[in-house]
């Protein structure tokens, strides 16, 4: 058993969005005159680039007007925006969702994430996790002891599907993993599980009982028209199945914190139970905003997917342009996970030299899996031209670090 200090040693937070201001660099090994140019974040999107759903604070401020029965409500959420949300999603997701039992609203979707892991996470529970997947994932398996077991995922050597190991998720179920935890689209790469992918993961699950929980934050931002499949909509699903989604990065609602979980009533009983003693609820006056979601303005959604097409085939076209740069196109979502040549620094100290010579902030690829010491994220929810000069400017200094 981990002592406290082992356990928030492993929670390090130095490179997680908006922490750029408590970074320490050290003694970097700077080469070259420092880029001018707009400071571009790439850890996180830009809602001040891609502006919140018309209306939100409208809404929100009725939910102020509202007082009490909107600042306290229930531990899950406010009962009638919990109806809203379940006749919303289940349309969204082709399956119902139980209103009363089966939903839970939290303070984002990281809220979520936390609140599952809790209730579904015991001491030498064994954690199937996809590398690379979302930062985390890992990290919260290890906070609540559980023992990591990682599964590859070939993202880059495949183009139908995302490339999960199959065989290998298999094998760990056979091996006694109790959850798998997994996203789709997956951040950081953008791709989009296959329908073959996921209904494979779900009859396993089912077959070796195994509990699921899927992350589906960035599931309305898909490209192209690419199939999307939600697992809970399958004939064959495991009795224990958890799904997340929220208002974020596509709507630019990031800053009102608001998630949703979905599925096995006993789970959502526990995470209720959890968050009781975590944060109390969602907060009441956010949750109002809710009401926006899935109600956007005609054309809305359409227009925006459009726009962050645009700036990802540009962003690909940059990278891919320079030798010894790979990227696969994200799929769904705001993300992309580049691959560097080797270079003479190590990818920590190259973040760091980015972000002093070229005003560039990205996230190192380690973060999603100790093996991507050659790759980092971004998230390209950005200005447009920014964001591409941005990029070019992280390329530049790249240059001077090549092995």
């Amino acid at each position: 058993m981990a002592t406290v200090l082992e356990k928030f040693e492993k929670l390090g937070c130095d490179n997680a969005p908006g922490q750029e201001g408590v970074r320490k660099n050290g003694v970097l090994d700077l080469r070259g005159e420092k880029l001018t140019g707009v400071p571009v974040d790439f850890s996180h999107g830009d809602v001040d680039a891609f502006l919140p759903t018309p209306g939100c604070i409208d809404v929100f401020n009725e939910g102020f007007a509202a007082g009490g029965t909107q600042a306290y409500t229930q531990y899950a959420g406010k009962k009638e925006i919990r109806a809203y949300l379940a006749e919303k999603i289940g349309e969204f997701t082709g399956a119902p969702v139980d209103a009363e039992k089966g939903i839970i609203l939290t303070p984002g979707t990281q809220g979520a994430l936390f609140l599952a892991m809790g209730a579904l996470v015991g001491t030498g529970d064994k954690v199937a996790i996809v590398e690379p997947d979302y930062f985390a994932n890992r990290k919260l398996v290890e906070f609540f002891e559980g023992q990591l077991v990682p599964v590859q995922m070939d993202y880059m050597g495949k183009t139908e599907c995302a490339g999960l190991d199959l065989q290998q998720l298999e094998a760990v179920f056979k091996d006694g993993v109790k959850l798998f935890l997994f996203s789709n689209p997956n951040n950081p790469t953008g791709v989009i599980y296959s329908y073959d992918e996921i209904v494979t993961i779900a009859t396993l699950a089912k077959k070796y009982q195994v509990t699921l929980l899927v992350d589906e934050l960035y599931s309305r931002q898909v490209f192209e028209n690419r199939p999307y499949t939600h697992l809970r909509a399958q004939k064959e699903i495991p009795d224990n199945l958890i799904t997340i989604i929220g208002p974020s990065k596509t709507e630019s609602l990031s800053g009102f914190r608001l998630g949703v979980a979905f599925g096995t009533p006993e789970i959502i009983t526990r995470m209720e139970k959890l968050q009781a003693i975590v944060s109390l609820r969602c907060a009441g006056y956010c949750q109002a905003v809710f009401k926006t979601w899935f109600n956007e303005p005609e054309g809305f959604m359409s227009e925006r997917i459009l726009a962050h097409q645009a700036i990802r085939d540009e962003l690909v076209s940059v990278f891919s342009a320079v030798n010894g740069v790979s990227v696969r196109p994200s799929e769904g979502g705001s993300y992309l996970f580049v691959t560097l040549p080797e270079l003479e620094v190590s990818i920590g100290d190259f973040v760091k030299i980015v972000r002093e010579l070229a005003a560039v902030t990205v996230t190192p690829g380690t973060e999603f899996g100790p093996q991507f010491v050659n790759s980092f994220r971004i998230n390209f929810s950005q200005d447009h031209q920014k964001a591409v000069a941005a990029v070019k400017r992280l390329l530049t200094v790249m240059e001077r670090y090549r092995k």
